[in-house]
């Protein structure tokens, strides 16, 4: 079976945007869950902390 650029083009604009919006989802919910809140706190205290 050969894919044409007209299979992939269609491809991309159907699943494609249901599979980028579901990886956008999952970031979210990782950022904001609760147990990371620690984590993301510290990590941006990191460009505030003086080095020697």
């Amino acid at each position: 079976m050969d894919i044409t650029f007209q299979d992939a083009s269609y491809f991309a604009q159907t699943w494609g945007l249901l599979y980028l919006f579901g990886l956008f989802m999952i970031v979210l919910v990782y950022a904001l869950w609760p147990r990371n809140k620690k984590k993301f706190d510290a990590a941006a205290q990191i460009p505030l902390e003086e080095k020697d």
